[in-house]
C-alpha cells in the first residue's frame, strides 16, 4: 500500500546514469511512488537538487534529507525498507566479469566510425566517444580506489582528449585491462573486506568492486545501443549468461 510519505519521495536523476535507472526501478518494483526530476533537462530540478546541498546523481529526497543512491543499502536504509537484495558475487568472479566488459567494450568501440561518434545520444549531451571512454575509466577508478586513492564522482564527468578517436580510446582500454589483471594478481587480501574511500563514504572493497563491474557492464549495454542505432551489428554482443550475477537494471536506457 502507498503511503503519503511514500508521496512525497523525489528521486534526482539524468538519462543514461545506470545507478539512476536502478534507483528508479528498484523502487518501482517495491511499489513505492516517487516523483522523476531530470536534472539534465530540468533547470528547475537541478536547482531543487543542488538546494539539497548535493552535486551528483542519483539522490533520493524525502523533505529536507537525501542520501546518495550508489548503494542500493544506502536507499534501503534511507527509507527503513524491509527487502533485501542480491548477494554480491565473489571478488575472483567480479574481476572475471569486469575484464569481460572491458575487453567487449574495447571491441565495440572499434567498431565505430563516421561523426555520429563523437555526436550526443538521444536526451543526454553524451556521445559514443564519451560512452565508451566512460567505461574504461569507471574501471580505472575502482582499480585505483583499491589503492586507497580516493574515489571522487568528478571523475565520472571526465571526457577523452579531443583527438583521441575509437583506436585510441580501444587501446586505452585495453591497457585499463591489463593493469585490472595486475591488481588482482598481486592482491593479498582476495576477500576485498578492507575500505576504500569514495565520495559516497568509505565502503568496502567488495562492495566498490560490484559497483566497478556492473557500472561498466550496464554502460557497455549501452555502447551495444548505440552501435545498433546507427545499423551496425554489433560483434559478439554480451548475453545475459556473460552478466549473471551483476545487479544490473532491466532497461538499458532511461526511457
Amino acid at each position: 500500500m502507498q503511503t503519503a510519505t511514500h508521496a512525497k519521495i523525489k528521486v534526482f536523476w539524468q538519462p543514461g546514469c545506470s545507478s539512476c535507472l536502478r534507483t528508479k526501478e528498484f523502487l518501482t518494483k517495491q511499489g513505492i511512488e516517487f516523483e522523476s526530476i531530470d536534472v539534465h533537462n530540468d533547470p528547475d530540478g537541478a536547482r531543487q537538487l543542488a538546494a539539497l546541498g548535493a552535486r551528483s546523481v542519483p539522490v533520493v529526497a524525502l523533505g529536507g534529507r537525501y542520501t546518495f543512491c550508489q548503494s542500493i543499502n544506502d536507499v534501503i536504509k534511507f527509507l527503513d525498507l524491509k527487502t533485501k537484495i542480491m548477494t554480491p558475487l565473489p571478488p575472483a568472479e567480479l574481476v572475471s566479469r569486469l575484464e569481460l566488459v572491458l575487453e567487449s567494450n574495447a571491441r565495440y568501440t572499434r567498431q565505430f566510425s563516421g561523426a555520429a561518434y563523437r555526436e550526443p545520444f538521444r536526451n543526454r549531451n553524451r556521445t559514443p566517444a564519451g560512452l565508451t571512454f566512460h567505461v574504461f575509466r569507471v574501471a580505472e577508478m575502482g582499480i585505483e580506489a583499491a589503492q586507497q586513492i580516493e574515489l571522487r564522482f568528478e571523475g565520472f564527468d571526465e571526457v577523452p582528449p579531443a583527438d583521441w578517436g575509437p583506436q585510441e580510446i580501444a587501446a586505452w582500454g585495453d591497457s585499463v585491462r591489463a593493469h585490472l589483471r595486475a591488481w588482482w594478481q598481486a592482491e593479498t587480501d582476495r576477500s576485498l573486506s578492507y575500505d576504500v574511500p569514495t565520495y559516497y563514504g568509505r565502503r568496502p572493497m567488495h562492495e566498490v568492486l560490484e559497483r566497478t563491474a556492473w557500472h561498466s557492464a550496464q554502460h557497455t549495454r549501452q555502447v551495444m545501443l548505440m552501435l545498433e542505432s546507427e545499423g551496425v551489428a554489433v560483434d559478439r554482443p554480451l548475453t545475459a549468461q556473460d552478466l549473471a550475477g551483476l545487479p544490473l537494471p532491466d532497461e538499458v536506457w532511461d526511457r
